[in-house]
């Protein structure tokens, strides 16, 4: 199952989009298939006793009746479900990868609290290439992530598109995963990391592979320099304003890594990991408004500090930067 990146990006489990999901999936609906059948049976039982009991005066239930229930309904039935459990569990365990496949392509992340670090590398000079809370895949291909922490353990789940795996500091952890089409999903942090644990999403795209091949190699580029007299006054006022302290804008300021890469941040769906669309005046709001969006964020609100016309300056700016 898939669906163009236009539409609402998924969170459900049920909505599988990948190899690795529909295994999950069908998993799953076996579960609540035979927990829903053993219920019935219980409730049929029960039903029974209780129609048997009206009908006749209590009494004692011989002995080897009560034995063939305790043996075979407390102990045999119990075993040969989990035993077949078992071996099911075992025919759909995902075999251990210690190195990504040959075709994968590998995908380094980092929960920080609360935003997601992407790493990829740029396949015509080797460089890292950093971008944050969204991941964008090609469609069809195997995708192996590393995934860490740089504070406290984060948990990586896309639901869509397989289960979850922790992301613990100091340690990396591996997940394969793949989008069958062309889409976007919903991702979230699913171990609780803090205040804005619930405002920790991220944002699967998965396109054609001619065009993740361009965006990649956009995103391989600095940032433009060409720009009109506007957009050089908000350049400036990024810099004048201290942003690029913990900000990186490749081709105009030194690295720095406190807070997510914004080189190309106007390409982006969302701003402050999900927490609000990319859209102009959202961005505006963002930058001005931080705080009150996302309470606690490592990020102050710039109003306090920064006039509305220089805020605007910097917004426009930076939403030009795809």
């Amino acid at each position: 199952m898939s669906r163009s990146a236009t539409a609402p990006p998924s969170p459900s489990a049920f909505d599988a989009a990948g190899p690795v999901a529909d295994m999950l999936l069908e998993v799953s609906w076996v579960l609540i298939g035979g927990t829903a059948a053993i219920f019935v049976l219980v409730m049929a039982l029960l039903a029974l006793a209780v129609r048997r009991a009206r009908r006749n005066a209590p009494r004692a239930m011989p002995r080897a009746q009560a034995r063939w229930w305790l043996y075979g309904g407390g102990l045999a039935f119990p075993a040969v479900v989990l035993v077949a459990l078992f071996f099911y569990d075992e025919r759909h365990r995902p075999a251990w990868r210690p190195v990504p496949p040959a075709d994968a392509l590998v995908i380094g992340i980092t929960g920080h609290m609360w935003w997601w670090e992407v790493r990829y590398r740029d396949p015509a000079s080797g460089a890292e290439i950093r971008t944050a809370n969204e991941v964008r895949i090609p469609a069809g291909r195997p995708v192996y992530f590393g995934l860490t922490s740089a504070d406290v353990i984060h948990s990586f789940w896309v639901p869509a598109l397989g289960g979850k795996m922790d992301m613990l500091p100091g340690r990396v952890q591996h997940l394969l995963l793949q989008a069958d089409g062309p889409g976007a999903w919903r991702g979230q942090c699913a171990e609780y990391c803090g205040e804005q644990h619930a405002r920790m999403a991220l944002h699967v795209v998965a396109e054609e592979p001619a065009a993740f091949d361009a965006w990649l190699a956009a995103q391989a580029r600095p940032a433009g320099t060409d720009l009109t007299a506007n957009l050089a006054r908000g350049r400036d006022a990024f810099l004048a304003n201290r942003c690029n302290a913990c900000h990186t804008v490749r081709g105009v300021s030194e690295e720095s890594r406190l807070g997510p890469d914004l080189t190309h941040v106007g390409s982006r769906l969302y701003l402050g990991a999900g927490t609000v669309p990319n859209t102009p005046d959202q961005l505006a709001a963002w930058v001005a408004h931080t705080q009150q969006a996302k309470p606690g964020a490592r990020m102050p609100s710039s109003h306090e500090r920064i006039d509305d016309p220089t805020l605007q300056s910097i917004a426009r700016w930076l939403a030009q930067l795809q």
